[in-house]
C-alpha cells in the first residue's frame, strides 16, 4: 500500500518598513505592503486552493485528506486583511478530513536560541489552532523543517506523537523516505520524512519547460507514486501552499493537476490518502533516523546556511535573542510582540548571500535590494527596540537599570 500524505505550509511574514537610524517611531512593520501581499496571495492561492480542496474532499467522500500548518503571524494577518480565508479553512475543517499541525507561532528559529521561548511559541500556536479549528495538534513541524535528534527529544517531552523532517540523503544513506522512522532513544515519537524529489516536482519543477519530465500530468505523477507499492508505506508530499497559484501560476495548470490527482492515485486499489497522524497510526516505525546535526528543507544543502550562512545573519540573530530577558522584564505586551515578530525566519532569509540555482526562492516578495540592505534595516529596528527596552527599564528601576 502507498499512502499519500499531503501537508501544506501557509506562511507570510510581517515585513519591516524602511527604518533609518534617524527614525524614532515604534511602528516597525510595513502594514500597507503586508496587507497588499496578504490579499494578493489570498486571491491567487488560498481561496481558490481551499475551494478546490473542499471540492475534492466532497467528491471523493472523504478519501482525499490533507494536513495544514498555518503560522500564527499569517493567521494574525488573515484575520485583519482576509478573514474569508479563515472561514474557508474552517469549512474544510468541518469535513473531518483535515489535520492541523503545530509549529512555532512566529515561524521562528527560537529552538536554536531559547528553549523557553520555543516552548511558549508552540503553546501559543496550539491554543490558536484549538480556538479557530477545535483541534489540539499532536504532530509538530518546526520552522522550515529544521530538525535534529535534540529537537525530537524535546518535542517528545512536550507530548507530541510525531514530527516532520526532511528526507535528507546524507542521513538516509540509500534508505527510502517512504517509511515511518523514529529518533534514537525516543521510541515514542514517529518521524515522517519529506519525499523531496516528488514534492519538488510539484513545488519547483512543475512549470519548468526545460525539465525532462515536463509537462507533469496527474497520470504520470500517480505512476511515480505507485512505484512505492511494495517498497514503502507513505509518500510524504510536503510543500508550500503558495505553490498553488502564486509560485506556480494558475495558467501553468497547477490547479488542474491537483484536481485530477486524487482520481489517478486512487485508480490503484492499494493507494489512499492519509493525514500525518493517520500515517503514524497505520504504520510501525521502520528504522532510526539519526540526525546529530541540524538539517532543514531549504536549498540543495538541506542545512541552516539559508539563515546562518554569513556573519550578518549570525550577528542579527545573536543580538535579537540577547534582548529576550530585557524585553520580558519590561512587561510590555506590544514590545514582546514586536520582538517576537522580528524572530520570523524570513528576516534572516533576506540577508542570505548565497547565489545558487534556487536563489529565486530567497527573492520571493523580498522587499530589499540586497542582503546588506536587509541587514542594515533590521539592525536599525533592533536598535530602536533595544532603546525602548532600556528606557522602560530605567523608568521601572531608575537607579541601576541595565540592558
Amino acid at each position: 500500500m502507498a499512502s499519500i500524505c499531503f501537508y501544506f505550509q501557509l506562511h507570510q511574514p510581517c515585513r519591516l518598513r524602511r527604518y533609518s537610524v534617524f527614525d524614532t517611531g515604534t511602528d516597525y512593520f510595513d502594514t500597507p505592503r503586508n496587507a497588499e501581499i496578504c490579499r494578493r496571495v489570498a486571491s491567487r492561492c488560498y481561496l481558490p486552493a481551499n475551494k478546490l480542496i473542499l471540492g475534492l474532499i466532497r467528491r471523493w467522500e472523504g478519501r482525499f485528506r490533507v494536513a495544514y500548518s498555518v503560522t500564527g503571524v499569517l493567521l494574525d494577518q488573515l484575520q485583519q486583511h482576509a478573514p474569508q480565508v479563515i472561514d474557508s479553512l474552517q469549512e474544510i475543517n468541518s469535513t473531518g478530513c483535515v489535520e492541523f499541525l503545530a509549529e512555532t507561532y512566529y515561524h521562528s528559529l527560537c529552538f536554536l536560541y531559547s528553549r523557553p521561548e520555543f516552548r511558549e511559541q508552540v503553546r501559543l500556536h496550539q491554543e490558536r489552532i484549538h480556538k479557530l479549528f477545535g483541534q489540539k495538534p499532536t504532530i509538530f513541524r518546526n520552522t522550515e523543517l529544521i530538525y535534529n535528534n535534540d529537537l525530537a527529544q524535546f518535542v517528545a517531552g512536550m507530548g507530541f506523537r510525531g514530527i516532520l523532517a526532511e528526507g535528507a540523503d546524507q542521513v538516509l544513506h540509500q534508505r527510502s523516505p517512504a517509511f515511518v522512522y523514529r529518533p534514537p532513544n525516543v521510541p515514542e515519537l514517529a518521524v515522517l520524512l519529506r519525499n523531496y524529489n516528488l514534492s519538488d516536482d510539484i513545488a519547483f519543477r512543475f512549470a519548468n519547460r526545460e525539465w525532462a519530465e515536463y509537462p507533469l500530468t496527474a497520470e504520470k505523477f500517480a505512476r511515480w507514486v505507485n512505484q512505492v507499492n511494495g517498497h514503502g508505506h507513505t509518500v510524504n508530499l510536503f510543500i508550500d501552499y503558495e505553490t498553488m497559484g502564486e509560485h506556480q501560476w494558475a495558467d501553468s495548470g497547477i490547479f488542474d493537476f491537483l484536481e485530477q490527482l486524487p482520481g489517478e492515485v486512487l485508480k490503484h486499489r492499494d493507494n489512499d490518502f492519509k493525514t500525518p497522524v493517520e500515517v503514524i497510526s497505520a504504520y510501525e516505525t521502520h528504522d532510526e533516523y539519526d540526525v546529530p546535526h541540524m538539517i532543514s528543507w531549504a536549498d540543495t544543502e538541506r542545512d541552516l546556511s539559508a539563515w546562518l550562512g554569513n556573519a550578518m545573519q549570525s550577528n542579527a540573530l545573536h543580538e535579537l535573542y540577547r534582548l529576550e530577558n530585557a524585553v520580558r522584564a519590561c512587561g510590555d505586551s506590544q514590545m514582546l510582540d514586536d520582538w517576537r515578530r522580528l524572530q520570523t525566519s524570513d528576516h534572516f532569509y533576506y540577508m542570505c548571500t548565497k547565489h545558487l540555482a534556487d536563489g529565486a526562492v530567497h527573492n520571493y516578495f523580498n522587499p530589499y535590494d540586497s542582503p546588506y540592505d536587509s541587514y542594515i534595516n533590521f539592525m536599525n529596528v533592533l536598535d530602536s527596540l533595544r532603546r525602548r527596552a532600556s528606557a522602560r527599564a530605567h523608568r521601572k528601576h531608575p537607579l541601576g537599570a541595565r540592558v
